[in-house]
Protein backbone atom coordinates (compact mmCIF):
# COMPACT_ATOMS: atom_id res chain seq x y z
CA UNK A 1 0.00 0.00 0.00
CA UNK A 2 2.83 2.70 0.93
CA UNK A 3 4.36 1.98 -2.62
CA UNK A 4 1.52 2.72 -4.45
CA UNK A 5 0.78 6.22 -2.32
CA UNK A 6 4.51 6.92 -3.20
CA UNK A 7 4.48 5.80 -6.78
CA UNK A 8 0.96 7.74 -7.35
CA UNK A 9 1.93 11.27 -4.54
CA UNK A 10 5.62 12.41 -5.00
CA UNK A 11 8.09 13.13 -2.41
CA UNK A 12 6.84 15.92 0.50
CA UNK A 13 3.10 16.33 -1.33
CA UNK A 14 1.13 16.34 1.65
CA UNK A 15 3.49 17.93 3.62
CA UNK A 16 3.80 21.57 1.00
CA UNK A 17 1.97 24.31 2.62
CA UNK A 18 1.33 24.98 -0.87
CA UNK A 19 0.10 21.95 -1.64
CA UNK A 20 -2.66 22.17 1.07
CA UNK A 21 -3.87 25.59 -0.06
CA UNK A 22 -4.15 24.36 -3.51
CA UNK A 23 -5.75 21.72 -2.66
CA UNK A 24 -8.44 23.87 -0.41
CA UNK A 25 -8.68 26.28 -2.38
CA UNK A 26 -9.47 24.05 -5.58
CA UNK A 27 -12.04 22.34 -4.32
CA UNK A 28 -13.93 24.72 -2.69
CA UNK A 29 -13.65 27.23 -6.26
CA UNK A 30 -14.51 23.71 -8.30
CA UNK A 31 -17.70 22.68 -6.42
CA UNK A 32 -19.38 25.78 -6.60
CA UNK A 33 -18.36 26.38 -10.30
CA UNK A 34 -20.08 23.16 -10.74
CA UNK A 35 -23.19 24.43 -9.45
CA UNK A 36 -23.62 27.57 -11.07
CA UNK A 37 -22.32 25.62 -14.23
CA UNK A 38 -25.48 24.15 -14.51
CA UNK A 39 -26.97 27.17 -14.34
CA UNK A 40 -24.85 28.65 -16.79
CA UNK A 41 -25.59 26.26 -19.42
CA UNK A 42 -29.36 26.28 -18.72
CA UNK A 43 -29.51 29.83 -19.04
CA UNK A 44 -27.01 30.25 -22.64
CA UNK A 45 -24.59 32.16 -21.12
CA UNK A 46 -21.40 30.42 -21.48
CA UNK A 47 -20.01 32.98 -24.03
CA UNK A 48 -20.97 36.07 -21.31
CA UNK A 49 -18.82 33.87 -18.75
CA UNK A 50 -15.99 33.92 -21.06
CA UNK A 51 -15.74 37.53 -21.46
CA UNK A 52 -16.37 38.09 -17.92
CA UNK A 53 -13.40 36.36 -16.71
CA UNK A 54 -11.35 38.17 -19.65
CA UNK A 55 -12.17 41.23 -18.45
CA UNK A 56 -11.69 40.00 -14.45
CA UNK A 57 -7.72 39.11 -16.69
CA UNK A 58 -7.69 43.47 -17.09
CA UNK A 59 -8.40 43.74 -13.46
CA UNK A 60 -5.48 41.36 -12.59
CA UNK A 61 -3.06 42.90 -14.56
CA UNK A 62 -3.52 46.44 -13.31
CA UNK A 63 -3.65 44.70 -10.04
CA UNK A 64 -0.60 43.88 -10.16
CA UNK A 65 1.31 46.58 -11.71
CA UNK A 66 0.29 48.68 -8.50
CA UNK A 67 1.20 46.07 -6.41
CA UNK A 68 -2.40 44.63 -5.26
CA UNK A 69 -3.89 41.51 -4.62
CA UNK A 70 -4.90 39.73 -8.01
CA UNK A 71 -8.23 37.98 -6.83
CA UNK A 72 -9.20 42.28 -6.30
CA UNK A 73 -8.56 42.67 -9.58
CA UNK A 74 -10.58 39.96 -10.78
CA UNK A 75 -13.22 40.56 -8.87
CA UNK A 76 -13.50 44.12 -9.16
CA UNK A 77 -13.47 44.22 -12.83
CA UNK A 78 -15.57 40.70 -13.32
CA UNK A 79 -18.12 42.40 -11.44
CA UNK A 80 -18.41 45.17 -13.31
CA UNK A 81 -18.15 43.34 -17.04
CA UNK A 82 -20.91 41.32 -15.94
CA UNK A 83 -23.06 44.38 -14.82
CA UNK A 84 -21.89 45.90 -18.36
CA UNK A 85 -23.20 42.94 -20.20
CA UNK A 86 -26.91 42.90 -18.08
CA UNK A 87 -27.40 46.12 -18.41
CA UNK A 88 -26.21 47.16 -21.68
CA UNK A 89 -28.49 44.48 -23.40
CA UNK A 90 -32.19 43.20 -21.67
CA UNK A 91 -33.07 40.43 -24.58
CA UNK A 92 -30.53 37.42 -25.47
CA UNK A 93 -29.45 38.84 -28.80
CA UNK A 94 -28.60 42.51 -27.00
CA UNK A 95 -26.66 40.57 -24.40
CA UNK A 96 -24.51 38.54 -26.88
CA UNK A 97 -24.06 41.27 -28.88
CA UNK A 98 -22.98 43.87 -25.40
CA UNK A 99 -20.81 40.67 -24.41
CA UNK A 100 -18.93 40.81 -27.82
CA UNK A 101 -18.33 44.67 -27.49
CA UNK A 102 -17.30 44.21 -23.86
CA UNK A 103 -15.02 40.83 -24.72
CA UNK A 104 -13.11 43.27 -27.59
CA UNK A 105 -12.55 45.91 -25.45
CA UNK A 106 -11.27 43.72 -22.19
CA UNK A 107 -8.61 41.67 -24.51
CA UNK A 108 -7.58 45.01 -26.39
CA UNK A 109 -6.34 46.34 -22.56
CA UNK A 110 -5.37 43.14 -21.25
CA UNK A 111 -2.94 43.37 -23.80
CA UNK A 112 -1.61 46.66 -22.80
CA UNK A 113 -1.41 46.01 -18.87
CA UNK A 114 0.28 43.11 -19.65
CA UNK A 115 2.93 44.68 -21.38
CA UNK A 116 3.15 47.29 -18.77
CA UNK A 117 3.05 44.48 -16.31
CA UNK A 118 6.56 42.39 -17.49
CA UNK A 119 8.16 45.82 -18.61
CA UNK A 120 7.52 47.62 -15.35
CA UNK A 121 7.72 45.45 -12.13
CA UNK A 122 10.45 43.35 -13.64
CA UNK A 123 8.01 39.94 -13.44
CA UNK A 124 8.19 38.33 -16.67
CA UNK A 125 5.75 35.92 -15.39
CA UNK A 126 2.81 37.87 -15.02
CA UNK A 127 1.42 37.13 -18.16
CA UNK A 128 1.17 33.80 -17.11
CA UNK A 129 0.35 33.91 -13.36
CA UNK A 130 -2.74 36.29 -14.75
CA UNK A 131 -3.80 34.29 -17.80
CA UNK A 132 -2.80 30.69 -16.89
CA UNK A 133 -2.94 30.78 -13.13
CA UNK A 134 -1.31 30.31 -9.92
CA UNK A 135 -2.94 27.78 -7.68
CA UNK A 136 0.58 27.34 -5.92
CA UNK A 137 1.41 30.83 -5.40
CA UNK A 138 -2.34 31.78 -4.05
CA UNK A 139 -1.91 33.31 -0.70
CA UNK A 140 -3.84 32.02 2.72
CA UNK A 141 -5.65 35.60 3.04
CA UNK A 142 -6.74 34.99 -0.91
CA UNK A 143 -7.88 31.58 0.19
CA UNK A 144 -9.99 33.40 3.02
CA UNK A 145 -11.61 35.57 0.90
CA UNK A 146 -12.73 33.26 -1.48
CA UNK A 147 -14.43 30.91 1.24
CA UNK A 148 -16.65 34.08 2.41
CA UNK A 149 -17.43 34.55 -1.12
CA UNK A 150 -18.39 31.40 -1.62
CA UNK A 151 -20.43 30.93 1.09
CA UNK A 152 -22.10 34.24 0.34
CA UNK A 153 -23.16 32.60 -3.30
CA UNK A 154 -24.58 29.47 -1.86
CA UNK A 155 -26.57 31.42 0.60
CA UNK A 156 -27.97 33.41 -1.95
CA UNK A 157 -28.00 30.42 -4.45
CA UNK A 158 -30.01 28.83 -1.13
CA UNK A 159 -32.62 31.68 -1.43
CA UNK A 160 -33.39 32.09 -4.37
CA UNK A 161 -33.17 29.05 -6.47
CA UNK A 162 -36.90 28.62 -7.22
CA UNK A 163 -36.99 32.25 -9.08
CA UNK A 164 -33.24 31.24 -10.46
CA UNK A 165 -34.52 27.61 -11.67
CA UNK A 166 -37.93 28.36 -12.51
CA UNK A 167 -36.67 31.68 -14.54
CA UNK A 168 -33.87 29.99 -15.82
CA UNK A 169 -36.78 26.73 -17.52
CA UNK A 170 -38.82 28.94 -18.33
CA UNK A 171 -38.65 33.32 -18.51
CA UNK A 172 -42.53 33.84 -19.48
CA UNK A 173 -43.90 31.23 -16.54
CA UNK A 174 -41.41 32.80 -14.15
CA UNK A 175 -42.88 36.17 -14.36
CA UNK A 176 -46.44 34.51 -14.49
CA UNK A 177 -45.42 33.49 -11.14
CA UNK A 178 -44.95 37.04 -9.90
CA UNK A 179 -40.89 36.41 -10.28
CA UNK A 180 -38.97 39.47 -10.09
CA UNK A 181 -36.69 38.48 -13.17
CA UNK A 182 -35.13 41.58 -13.91
CA UNK A 183 -33.70 41.11 -9.70
CA UNK A 184 -33.09 37.41 -10.61
CA UNK A 185 -30.56 38.33 -13.71
CA UNK A 186 -28.53 40.46 -11.96
CA UNK A 187 -28.20 38.56 -8.82
CA UNK A 188 -27.11 35.38 -10.96
CA UNK A 189 -24.57 37.81 -13.28
CA UNK A 190 -23.06 38.76 -10.47
CA UNK A 191 -22.93 35.46 -8.90
CA UNK A 192 -21.37 33.84 -11.79
CA UNK A 193 -18.60 36.85 -11.79
CA UNK A 194 -17.64 36.21 -8.72
CA UNK A 195 -17.01 32.33 -9.14
CA UNK A 196 -15.35 32.95 -12.46
CA UNK A 197 -12.96 35.05 -11.22
CA UNK A 198 -12.32 32.86 -8.20
CA UNK A 199 -11.77 29.95 -11.27
CA UNK A 200 -9.57 32.45 -12.97
CA UNK A 201 -7.10 31.94 -9.41
CA UNK A 202 -6.52 28.64 -10.60
CA UNK A 203 -6.86 28.38 -13.95
CA UNK A 204 -5.75 32.26 -15.19
CA UNK A 205 -8.89 34.20 -16.97
CA UNK A 206 -7.88 32.54 -20.52
CA UNK A 207 -9.46 28.89 -18.92
CA UNK A 208 -11.53 30.00 -16.06
CA UNK A 209 -14.19 28.92 -17.52
CA UNK A 210 -13.55 25.39 -17.62
CA UNK A 211 -14.38 24.52 -14.34
CA UNK A 212 -17.50 26.32 -14.85
CA UNK A 213 -18.75 24.73 -18.34
CA UNK A 214 -16.58 21.21 -18.70
CA UNK A 215 -17.95 19.41 -15.68
CA UNK A 216 -21.35 21.15 -15.61
CA UNK A 217 -21.45 19.99 -19.36
CA UNK A 218 -20.32 16.23 -18.44
CA UNK A 219 -22.87 16.24 -15.51
CA UNK A 220 -25.87 17.03 -17.66
CA UNK A 221 -25.20 14.51 -20.37
CA UNK A 222 -25.80 11.46 -17.74
CA UNK A 223 -28.56 12.69 -15.60
CA UNK A 224 -31.16 15.22 -16.43
CA UNK A 225 -32.17 16.14 -12.96
CA UNK A 226 -31.36 19.39 -11.41
CA UNK A 227 -29.86 18.82 -8.15
CA UNK A 228 -28.32 15.50 -9.53
CA UNK A 229 -26.50 17.31 -12.56
CA UNK A 230 -25.41 20.33 -9.74
CA UNK A 231 -23.93 17.24 -7.37
CA UNK A 232 -22.33 15.36 -10.47
CA UNK A 233 -20.79 18.52 -11.74
CA UNK A 234 -19.11 19.90 -8.64
CA UNK A 235 -17.93 16.10 -7.92
CA UNK A 236 -16.14 15.92 -11.45
CA UNK A 237 -14.58 19.86 -10.70
CA UNK A 238 -13.44 18.66 -7.90
CA UNK A 239 -11.93 15.35 -9.10
CA UNK A 240 -10.41 17.42 -12.11
CA UNK A 241 -8.39 19.37 -9.55
CA UNK A 242 -7.45 17.10 -7.20
CA UNK A 243 -6.12 15.25 -9.79
CA UNK A 244 -4.73 18.22 -11.51
CA UNK A 245 -2.69 19.56 -8.71
CA UNK A 246 -1.32 15.81 -8.26
CA UNK A 247 -0.30 15.14 -11.76
CA UNK A 248 1.56 19.14 -11.56
CA UNK A 249 3.24 18.36 -8.10
CA UNK A 250 4.63 14.87 -10.06
CA UNK A 251 5.72 16.43 -12.70
CA UNK A 252 8.28 18.18 -11.08
CA UNK A 253 10.06 14.85 -11.24
CA UNK A 254 9.25 14.18 -15.02
CA UNK A 255 11.73 15.43 -17.60
CA UNK A 256 12.58 18.29 -17.85
CA UNK A 257 13.42 17.37 -14.00
CA UNK A 258 12.48 20.42 -11.82
CA UNK A 259 10.40 22.75 -14.09
CA UNK A 260 6.82 21.25 -13.38
CA UNK A 261 3.69 21.55 -16.02
CA UNK A 262 1.32 23.71 -15.40
CA UNK A 263 -1.86 22.75 -13.05
CA UNK A 264 -4.53 24.38 -15.55
CA UNK A 265 -3.27 22.20 -18.40
CA UNK A 266 -3.98 19.21 -16.02
CA UNK A 267 -7.19 19.97 -15.04
CA UNK A 268 -8.37 20.84 -18.77
CA UNK A 269 -7.08 18.07 -20.08
CA UNK A 270 -9.19 16.36 -17.50
CA UNK A 271 -12.28 17.86 -17.73
CA UNK A 272 -12.07 17.71 -21.59
CA UNK A 273 -11.40 13.90 -20.81
CA UNK A 274 -14.90 13.69 -18.60
CA UNK A 275 -16.84 15.11 -20.74
CA UNK A 276 -15.91 12.88 -23.52
CA UNK A 277 -16.70 10.00 -21.24
CA UNK A 278 -19.94 11.65 -20.34
CA UNK A 279 -20.70 11.70 -23.96
CA UNK A 280 -19.66 8.09 -24.59
CA UNK A 281 -22.24 6.85 -21.70
CA UNK A 282 -24.74 8.79 -23.18
CA UNK A 283 -24.28 7.23 -26.85
CA UNK A 284 -24.13 4.12 -25.21
CA UNK A 285 -27.46 4.86 -22.96
CA UNK A 286 -29.21 5.58 -26.14
CA UNK A 287 -28.32 2.77 -28.19
CA UNK A 288 -29.61 0.70 -25.44
CA UNK A 289 -32.57 2.32 -25.04
CA UNK A 290 -32.97 1.86 -28.81
CA UNK A 291 -32.48 -1.96 -28.59
CA UNK A 292 -34.78 -2.13 -25.97
CA UNK A 293 -37.70 -0.63 -27.89
CA UNK A 294 -36.87 -2.83 -30.89
CA UNK A 295 -37.42 -5.74 -28.84
CA UNK A 296 -40.49 -4.79 -27.25
CA UNK A 297 -41.73 -3.85 -30.63
CA UNK A 298 -40.81 -7.39 -32.01
CA UNK A 299 -42.72 -9.01 -29.22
Amino acid sequence: MKEILNFVFAPGFFQSTEVRNALILGTIVAAISGVIGVFVIIRNQTFAAHAIADFGGVGAAIAFLFGINNLWGFLGFGVLAASGVEFLGNKAKERDLATGVILAIALGIQTLFLYLDTHFTGKASAPMMILFGSIFVVDLSSIYIVILLTAVTVILICVFYRQLLLSSLDLEIAKIRGVNVRLIRIIFVILLAVVVEEGALITGSLLSSALLIGPAAAAMRITHRMNAAMLLSAIIGVAAVWLGVILSYDSFYWPPEGKGWAVSFFITILVILFYIISRIKEQLHKAKNIESERVIADE
